[in-house]
C-alpha cells in the first residue's frame, strides 16, 4: 500500500462514514443517499462534494456542480448565433478576472465627442474638488458639463491604471465621482485599491457602487474578494452567491469561489464547535451498529454473571460494563462507559487488564477522544498481544485519521496473532471498500464468511460490494440467500431494501423496510435500530413525494433515538424540499451538533451555511426571488449523483 495518507469521506457516520467498522456500512453514505433521492425529483438539493447551486420549488438556490453548469451553458450555446457565441466566450474569459477582483477598470464605448480628445483627456477640465464642483449648478448645460468631465476623468483614470500609477488613478476616479457618483467609477477606484492591497478601501468603494446598482456583478465579485482577504468569509460567501444568482450561474470562477468559501466558513465554525463540544457518546443507533460490527463473544473467563465478584472491585466494574452494554440503550451505553472508566481506576484486574483497556478505548473512541483511545488500545495489545480486536479497532482509528499504512500494519499484526479470526478479514474488507477497492474487499468478505458463515454482516457487505462492482444479479442472489438463511434478522431486509430502492423498485423496497421495522420492534423494543424507519421515509418521498408520511417516520425515529444524526439530516432535507428553509436550517445545525468528528461537523455545517446564505441573499435581494423561481425549470431537472 502507498505511504500517502488517504483521507476518509467526510460524511456523517451512517454507513461509510468516518468509522468504517460500523455494521451498517453496507448502505450508502447519508449525504449520498439524500442527494440521490433529491436528485430524482424536480426540487434539486446541493451536494457538498460538488458544491453547488440549485433551485428548489420554493425559490431557494444552491450551488451547481461544475459539470451541471457546463451542460447548461452548452445547451444555451447551441441556440446562439456565431457572433453571440463569440461574445459569450469573451464575457466568460473576462469573468475569471472579475471573480478574483483583478479585472481592469471598465471602459465605456467612446462617444464621437470624446473620441476627438486623444492626446490628453484632461484638456478643458477645470480644477475639480468638493468646493469647485458646487459652481457647476444643476442647470441643464452644467449637468452636461459634469457628465463630460466625469467621462474624461474616467478615461484618464483608466490610462493611469493601465500604467500602474494607481494612486494617480485613485485621484482621477475620485474627481469623476465628484462630477457624477457613478457605480462604475466607484468600482474602478476599488480596482486600484485592490491592486494596492487596501482591502478596507475596496470594500468601501464597492459598497458604494452596489448601493447605487444592487446587481452590479463586477462590484460584488470585487467586494467578495476583498472580504476574503480580510477573512470575513461569511460576507464574501454572501457576495459571491448573489453574484452567481444574478449572473445565472454562468461564471465558473464565482461558483468555485462559493465552493471554497462554503468550506472555509464551515471549517472555521467547525473548529469552534469541536473545541467546545462535550465529549459524549453518539446515538444508541450509532453505538449499536459499531459494536455489532464485531462478532459476539462470551465474556472472558472469570467475568461471567455467575462469577463471585465484588461489584466495587475493578473486575466487578468490568463485568458491570459488559452487562450494561447488552441492554443496547443510550442509558445502558453510558453506564457501560462509566463502568469501564471506573474499572481501570480501581485496578486489580489481573489477567483482564488488557481487555479493560480494550473496552475503555472502545468507548473513548465512540466519544470522539481519539488520542486517548489510541493510547488505551496500544496498552491493550502491549499487555495482551492476543487481543486481535484491539488491533482491528486501532486500525479503524488510523484509517479515520488518514493513516492507511498504519491501519494496514495493524491488520498484519492481528493476523500474526490469530490468522483465522474472521473479524480481521471483515474489517480489512471495510478498509478496501472505503478506498473503492471492491475486488479486494469482496475477497476479504468471502474469507470472513468461509471462516464463520453465521455472521450476517459479512454476507450483507459482500452483497453490497457485488452491487458496487456492477454485478447486480450476483448481489440480488446474495441477498436472497441471506433472507433464506437469516430470515429473522432485520438488517437483511433493511439493506436489501436499500438496494431495491436504488433500482427504483419502490413497492418491494417499502415492503422490506416494513418487515425490518416490525422485526426491530419485536426483538429490540427498547433499543430498536431506526434506520429502516428513515429508509422508508426516503422511499416514500422518492416514490410518492409523500412529505407528510416521510416527516412522521423521521419524527418517530427521533422519538426513539433523539441523537440520531441520520434522522436529523433527513428531516432537514425533507423540510428543505417543502420550502421550509428556516426549519431546515435548524435541523442542519442540529446535525452538526450531533456529528462526532471534525469532517462530519464541517459537512453538516456546509449544508447549514449554504441554506443560511441563500436565506440572507433573498432577504437582501428580494428582487432575485422571482428570477430564481424562473430558473428552477431549467436547472432543476437534471439528476445529481
Amino acid at each position: 500500500m502507498s505511504a500517502e495518507p488517504v483521507p476518509l469521506p467526510s460524511t456523517p457516520n451512517t454507513n461509510l462514514g468516518s468509522s468504517y467498522t460500523s455494521s451498517d456500512s453496507s448502505s450508502l453514505p447519508l449525504w449520498d443517499k439524500v442527494t440521490t433521492w433529491v436528485a430524482q425529483n424536480k426540487p434539486v438539493v446541493y451536494t457538498i462534494a460538488g458544491v453547488t447551486v440549485v433551485v428548489s420549488l420554493g425559490g431557494v438556490a444552491y450551488y451547481l456542480s461544475g459539470s451541471r453548469r457546463s451542460d447548461a451553458v452548452a445547451q444555451d450555446t447551441k441556440r446562439l448565433s456565431k457572433k453571440e457565441r463569440r461574445k459569450a466566450k469573451q464575457e466568460k474569459e473576462r469573468g475569471t478576472d472579475q471573480a478574483s477582483g483583478r479585472s481592469a477598470p471598465e471602459v465605456s464605448q467612446p462617444t464621437a465627442r470624446a473620441a476627438t480628445v486623444e492626446s490628453d483627456p484632461l484638456d478643458g477640465i477645470p480644477q475639480i474638488d468638493e468646493s469647485s464642483i458646487e459652481s457647476l449648478s444643476d442647470e441643464a448645460d452644467k449637468i452636461q458639463d459634469r457628465r463630460e468631465f466625469s467621462t474624461k476623468l474616467k478615461i484618464a483614470g483608466n490610462k493611469a491604471y493601465g500604467d500602474k500609477d494607481y494612486n494617480k488613478a485613485i485621484g482621477l476616479y475620485g474627481k469623476a465621482i465628484l462630477c457624477k457618483p457613478d457605480p462604475i467609477f466607484y468600482s474602478n477606484r476599488a480596482a486600484c485599491y485592490n491592486a494596492l492591497g487596501s482591502w478596507e478601501k475596496v470594500v468601501e468603494d464597492t459598497t458604494a457602487a452596489i448601493n447605487i446598482d444592487s446587481e452590479y456583478v463586477k462590484a460584488l465579485n470585487r467586494r467578495a474578494n476583498a472580504y476574503e482577504h480580510l477573512k470575513k468569509y461569511s460576507e464574501a460567501l454572501m457576495d459571491y452567491t448573489a453574484s452567481c444568482i444574478i449572473d445565472q450561474f454562468r461564471n465558473d470562477q464565482s461558483a468555485q469561489s462559493v465552493e471554497r468559501l462554503l468550506k472555509l466558513v464551515a471549517e472555521a465554525k467547525g473548529k469552534i464547535i469541536l473545541a467546545q463540544k462535550e465529549k459524549k457518546l453518539p446515538s444508541p443507533t450509532f453505538v449499536t451498529n459499531y459494536l455489532h460490527s464485531f462478532r459476539p463473544k462470551p465474556p472472558p473467563s472469570g467475568l461471567e454473571q455467575t462469577a463471585d465478584l465484588d461489584e466495587q472491585s475493578g473486575k466487578g466494574q468490568l463485568r458491570a460494563g459488559l452487562v450494561a452494554m447488552e441492554k443496547g440503550t443510550g442509558e445502558g451505553y453510558e453506564t457501560a462507559a462509566a463502568a469501564f472508566d471506573r474499572a481501570l481506576e480501581l485496578n486489580e484486574l489481573d489477567e483482564h487488564k488488557g481487555f479493560a483497556y480494550n473496552m475503555r478505548g472502545t468507548f473513548r473512541y465512540l466519544r470522539g477522544e481519539n488520542n486517548d483511545a489510541l493510547e488505551d488500545l496500544t496498552k491493550s495489545v502491549e499487555i495482551n498481544p492476543a487481543l486481535t480486536q484491539s488491533y482491528i479497532k486501532r486500525a479503524s482509528m488510523h484509517l479515520e485519521l488518514g493513516h492507511r499504512d498504519a491501519a494496514a500494519n495493524d491488520f498484519e499484526q492481528a493476523m500474526a496473532q490469530q490468522a483465522d479470526d474472521p473479524d480481521i478479514y471483515y474489517h480489512r474488507a471495510q478498509l478496501h471498500f472505503i478506498l473503492n477497492e471492491f475486488a479486494e474487499a469482496a475477497k476479504d468478505y468471502q474469507k470472513s464468511i468461509d471462516l464463520d458463515r453465521d455472521f450476517i454482516f459479512s454476507h450483507i457487505q459482500l452483497g453490497v460490494t457485488q452491487y458496487k462492482m456492477g454485478s447486480i444479479a450476483s448481489s440480488m442472489a446474495t441477498f436472497r440467500r441471506c433472507i433464506k438463511n437469516f430470515d429473522k434478522v432485520p438488517d437483511v431486509y433493511n439493506y436489501y431494501g436499500e438496494l431495491l430502492l436504488d433500482q427504483q423498485k419502490y413497492q418491494e423496497a417499502v415492503e422490506k423496510f416494513d418487515t425490518a421495522v416490525e422485526m426491530e420492534k419485536q426483538t429490540k423494543p427498547l433499543g430498536m435500530n431506526v434506520l429502516p424507519l428513515i429508509n422508508k421515509a426516503l422511499a416514500l418521498f422518492q416514490w410518492k413525494q409523500d412529505f407528510q408520511e416521510a416527516e412522521k417516520l423521521c419524527q418517530k425515529a427521533l422519538i426513539i433515538d433523539p441523537e440520531c444524526d441520520i434522522a436529523v439530516a433527513t428531516m432537514a432535507q425533507l423540510l428543505l424540499q417543502q420550502g421550509k428553509v428556516t426549519e431546515a436550517l435548524r435541523y442542519f445545525e442540529r446535525a452538526a451538533e450531533l456529528s462526532r468528528t471534525e469532517g462530519e461537523i464541517v459537512n453538516a455545517l456546509s449544508y447549514a451555511e449554504a441554506t443560511r446564505t441563500q436565506l440572507e441573499v433573498q432577504q437582501k435581494y428580494p428582487q432575485l426571488t422571482e428570477r430564481l423561481q424562473a430558473m428552477g425549470g431549467n436547472i432543476g431537472g437534471a439528476a445529481m449523483r
